[in-house]
């Protein structure tokens, strides 16, 4: 088995190229438009493929330096958190609440799931959180930092590949779902989002207007130092005992920045609601979605079984049903529920990522929806973080 890993600056170039590749496919085949199937999506799935045919083909293991992406995560967050106003985060406050006690139940649902299915198929001790909440809501971080707890405390010495595979499958379903399950619920009740400057991606139609190398070198410095802040708060919260994904502390920073500078220093440029912050929104989700799809090692989903597929496929029905039948209604059957309920596939099977890159997609083809930008990162990167830690934790001991 020979062993190539890009270096960087080929990652980043060949996600452009697939990122094109993508968007080329979507302009082409009228079911991933309809279907809303963001481009960076199908081209990194694309991709994978390809990767996973060199390995069983040609016996070449392909990997991708990502540090990149990673970047790119954090610039996506601190423009989310650039475009918080303080009027949209109080009219958020009811919204939130109802998402977070949503996710919660449902995060339970997830690991009943897992658990009767466990106990069912006669699955290995230990195994239940990998095919639950640890893999599906937590994804590719939760459970590697899980997974050696779980082969000291149940000997399931493949609990790592176990939880990837399953985590990468789920993050593949989520990508492809959120869309379809958002525009069947527009179409059958005819919604339609508000005329509304963009917030998160440039419409396909957009005029030129303030758009300049200046408004976007202004954008990028302030996005740098807000994600500077970040880094600082991060370290205060790990230093006080909250470790929490490094984009949730660049995300409040940005929050707290956009709703106290522009009222001290009034005549000061801010990107809040910009076509420059959109335009580097959008192209930093584009580029994170298509590294994250085209690096995922599609050839250790083989070690699953029929077994652990079949538990996937139950967990992939029973998100699709209760986005239906809990989520879209009870947050209010409306327009911006809707896009939420094509992003939650990404909080109940993949990653916050996903879901907003669904969203993104949705809402630009059917419009804004900034409020869903604004509640739904925070109940999956924020609050459901720690309730996951919780319930890991009971099924663990």
């Amino acid at each position: 088995m020979q062993n190539i890993e890009f270096p960087g600056f080929v990652s980043l170039t060949i996600a452009i190229v697939v990122f094109f590749i993508g968007a080329g496919l979507n302009g082409r085949i009228a079911a991933l438009r309809r279907w809303n199937i963001p481009e960076a999506v199908t081209g990194g799935l694309l991709a994978a493929l390809v990767t996973l045919l060199a390995y069983r083909v040609l016996g070449i293991a392909i990997s991708f330096d990502l540090a990149a992406r990673d970047l790119l995560l954090l610039y996506f967050f601190t423009g989310i958190g650039l475009n918080a106003r303080l009027a949209d985060l109080i009219a958020g406050g009811k919204p939130l609440l109802v998402l977070l006690g949503l996710t919660l139940v449902y995060l339970v649902i997830q690991n009943l799931i897992a658990a009767g299915s466990a106990a069912a198929l006669g699955l290995p001790e230990g195994i239940t959180v990998l095919i639950g909440s640890a893999s599906l809501i937590g994804g590719h971080g939760t459970t590697i930092a899980w997974a050696p707890i779980l082969v000291e405390r149940f000997g399931l010495t493949n609990a790592m590949e176990i939880g990837v595979a399953a985590a990468t499958l789920g993050l593949v379903i989520a990508s492809l779902i959120g869309g379809p399950v958002a525009g069947l619920l527009i179409a059958r009740y005819g919604l339609k989002g508000p005329d509304a400057a963009p917030s998160i991606g440039l419409p396909n139609t957009a005029p030129e207007d303030d758009l300049n190398h200046i408004t976007l070198l202004r954008t990028i410095l302030v996005l740098n130092v807000a994600v500077l802040i970040g880094y600082a708060v991060d370290e205060l919260l790990e230093d006080l005992g909250f470790r929490l994904p490094l984009f949730v502390a660049c995300l409040l920073s940005a929050i707290v920045l956009t709703n106290i500078v522009p009222r001290i220093m009034p005549n000061l440029f801010w990107p809040t609601r910009t076509r420059a912050l959109a335009l580097v929104s959008d192209l930093s989700l584009s580029i994170f979605l298509a590294m994250s799809l085209m690096s995922m090692q599609l050839w250790t989903l083989g070690g699953l079984g029929p077994s652990l597929l079949l538990v996937l496929a139950l967990q992939t029905v029973a998100a699709i049903a209760y986005i239906l039948f809990a989520v879209f209604p009870l947050m209010g059957g409306n327009y911006d529920a809707a896009v939420i309920a094509g992003g939650f596939s990404g909080i109940s099977l993949g990653a916050t990522p996903t879901a907003i890159a669904n969203m993104t997609a949705i809402t630009k083809l059917h419009g804004a929806a900034p409020m869903a930008f604004i509640i739904l990162p925070l109940v999956s990167a924020f609050f459901i973080d720690i309730a996951n830690a919780f319930a890991i934790g009971l099924f663990v001991n």
